[in-house]
């Protein structure tokens, strides 16, 4: 490999930041095995995946005053063989790495290598990268209601709040719908009511239908109870949400409005 020049060390943290990922990047194991594979020092493995990254790849780019250090590891971490079970994984991260590499002319091809490439703004990578789940939510035919409380959070790919965002979504078109002005499970238990409903999801004169609207209205507790509780008091570095579990979320989301969709005031 040619003597690369060195890359600023904003692009080196966003590419580690992705390498070293809570939920989505390398195992702790898999950084020292890469790290030792390349006779590259690890001066601090104790720390955060990512920063632990950072600071052996910075070290040695700064050592040798050349960039090739940060390409022969991303070549060597996205090599596909590593990721056979897990496919989606690595679509997820080259999307990542395509981002913060296309601002200094390099991206990662599907053989999992760095190669050159157009030199991207800050704006049309970010915006690459951004319609990447909105995309995939809309082939997905996800109802409309989820996009217009969390599309800003969704064009920043951030899924955590986007997931919150989106549920949060659903009380309030709750609210728009009863006229009620309360929240979680005392927003939903009185709104679909079995006894004094103001909501109703099907004509509530069957056993059936009564045991279908109560039946949602448990969906709903239970979904501010696991989703939207969690994630609006947790940090997000300590509720990790991937994209599978966004995705999953995002069609119970839908699923939910599609029934509102139907229902009438009481």
């Amino acid at each position: 490999m040619n003597r690369l020049p060195c890359f600023d060390v904003s692009l080196v943290e966003a590419v580690c930041r992705v390498l070293g990922d809570t939920s989505e990047g390398l195992t702790g194991p898999e950084i020292g095995s890469i790290l030792a594979d390349m006779q590259v020092e690890d001066p601090s493995p104790g720390l955060t995946k990512w920063k632990r990254l950072f600071n052996a790849l910075a070290h040695q780019q700064n050592k040798h005053q050349v960039g090739n250090h940060l390409v022969m590891f991303v070549n060597r971490a996205m090599k596909p063989a590593r990721f056979v079970q897990q496919p989606e994984k690595f679509r997820r991260m080259r999307d990542g790495l395509n981002v913060a590499m296309s601002l200094a002319g390099y991206a990662v091809n599907e053989q999992g290598q760095v190669v050159h490439t157009t030199r991207e703004t800050t704006v049309s990578g970010a915006l690459a990268r951004a319609k990447h789940l909105a995309d995939t939510l809309h082939a997905r035919g996800t109802h409309p209601q989820v996009f217009v409380y969390c599309t800003a959070e969704l064009l920043a790919e951030n899924y955590f709040h986007a997931v919150l965002e989106a549920v949060k979504g659903v009380a309030e078109r709750l609210r728009q719908m009863s006229g009620l002005t309360n929240d979680g499970a005392e927003l939903v238990n009185q709104a679909l009511s079995t006894k004094a409903p103001i909501i109703a999801i099907n004509g509530l004169k069957t056993e059936t239908e009564l045991s279908e609207q109560k039946g949602f209205a448990n969906l709903l507790v239970g979904v501010f109870g696991a989703i939207r509780n969690p994630t609006a008091h947790a940090p997000k570095v300590v509720w990790p949400m991937p994209e599978q579990d966004a995705l999953d979320i995002f069609a119970l989301i839908s699923y939910v409005h599609r029934k509102l969709d139907l229902a009438s005031k009481v």
